[in-house]
């Protein structure tokens, strides 16, 4: 399980630490509702994604991924989702970065409009 040996050396290497702060990708973004609680659209991976940092989730070809906000700006081509599958098991899906490139938007449930500012805690790893 390559995902957990990753995990595991990004723990050690003191990477993914709980609340750590990271820095801001972007200063605004659009999500569907002022809470960005609600997906702007159903999206799926053309291509593996191997995360950098505890940002950003890893991908796999061919997952569904509910996008929940879209940055703006300079961290433009990044978008916020959540991947939904078997490969989470019990756990909870954990929302995180992935670039937009690697996604091909299926189906749209509501507009991404509202446009709010980031703070740091959209950049805190979980």
């Amino acid at each position: 399980m390559r995902w957990g040996v990753l995990c595991f050396a990004l723990c050690l290497l003191g990477v993914a630490q709980s609340g750590r702060k990271m820095p801001k990708l972007s200063d605004r973004k659009l999500c569907a509702d002022e809470e960005c609680s609600h997906p702007i659209s159903i999206a799926v991976a053309l291509a593996d994604y191997v995360p950098p940092d505890c940002r950003f989730i890893p991908v796999r070809r061919g997952q569904t991924i509910y996008v929940f906000s879209k940055l703006k700006g300079r961290g433009r081509l990044f978008w916020s989702g959540s991947v939904q599958d078997d490969y989470y098991g019990e756990q909870a899906a954990r929302l995180g970065y992935f670039p937009s490139s690697i996604v091909q938007e299926e189906h749209y449930l509501m507009p991404g409009k509202v446009e709010l500012k980031t703070d740091a805690w959209d950049f805190a790893c979980q």
